[in-house]
């Protein structure tokens, strides 16, 4: 069995082996992306993923609760974060307020918090109180709507040096670890070397210290679109589609249940 990673190993990780993160939403999934994965998000993608929602802005903070408690069952030896939903951390005390009762009702080693320089004093708040803190910087989801959609961060020398300072005040900060999402690759890569803490990519190229993406775009299970920096790693839709087609027919036809499957 593999070993738990925590604050202080994903900190060392820097440099070396790349981490590997992706979402999870359930106990049933988190089993079986357990062997694979050295961390795995709560995230809120999934009312994108799994409610029809048009963006993340949706997800409560009991909802976050209630996955972040499956996953943490299904998964018992893989460190876990939970995303911290869209305004449950407007300041520090309603941030700290919060992420103590995803702590007090889950067995979440962490939670992340969208947001650079702005969220800063929220981060060491939290750190200093004992909660550990993911940063995420770059594309915010959560921020989508006042933004106008979403749109690659980076492309500018102007952007680029905001991304940087956010990246610094994330670290200093205390968060043991950032997502950087939808950056240029070559602004990512400068990020990466520029601070101590593993930066974790998610459209933003091979040059940081690990990668995440949201499961049910990986496993080709949501078929509404692809983002350029997916890689669907199987046509889960189809193979779900064809399975249950073959389950109708045969119940159509009365070849199941068989005499196997009957007492």
């Amino acid at each position: 069995m593999k070993k738990k990673m925590n604050t202080a190993t994903i900190r060392q990780s820097k440099g070396k082996e790349p981490l590997v993160m992706i979402t999870a939403y359930d106990a049933l999934f988190a089993r079986l992306f357990e062997e694979s994965a050295d961390i795995l998000l709560v995230g809120d993608s999934l009312n994108m993923s799994f409610a029809g929602k048009k963006d993340t802005v949706s997800a409560t903070l009991e909802q976050m609760i209630y996955h972040t408690e499956a996953v943490c069952r299904g998964a018992s030896n893989t460190f876990v974060i939970c995303d911290m939903p869209f305004g449950t951390y407007p300041n520090k005390e309603e941030a700290l307020k919060n992420a103590m009762e995803v702590y007090r009702r889950t067995d979440a080693d962490a939670v992340k918090i969208e947001g650079g320089v702005e969220k800063a004093e929220t981060i060491a708040y939290l750190h200093a109180n004992g909660i550990a803190v993911c940063g995420h910087i770059g594309l915010l989801p959560q921020a989508v709507r006042g933004e106008g959609g979403y749109r690659v961060k980076g492309k500018s020398s102007e952007e680029a040096l905001a991304l940087m300072r956010d990246a610094k005040a994330v670290e200093e900060a205390g968060a043991f670890c950032m997502v950087v999402e939808g950056v240029k690759s070559e602004i990512a890569e400068e990020i990466a070397r520029n601070v101590s803490i593993p930066v974790i990519g998610i459209g933003a190229g091979k040059g940081v210290d690990g990668q995440v993406l949201v499961f049910s775009d990986m496993l080709g299970l949501f078929e509404e679109f692809t983002p350029k920096f997916v890689k669907r790693y199987m046509s889960g839709a189809e193979l779900v589609k064809e399975a249950v087609k073959q389950y109708a027919n045969e119940v159509k036809s009365r070849l199941f249940p068989s005499e196997e499957h009957t007492y």
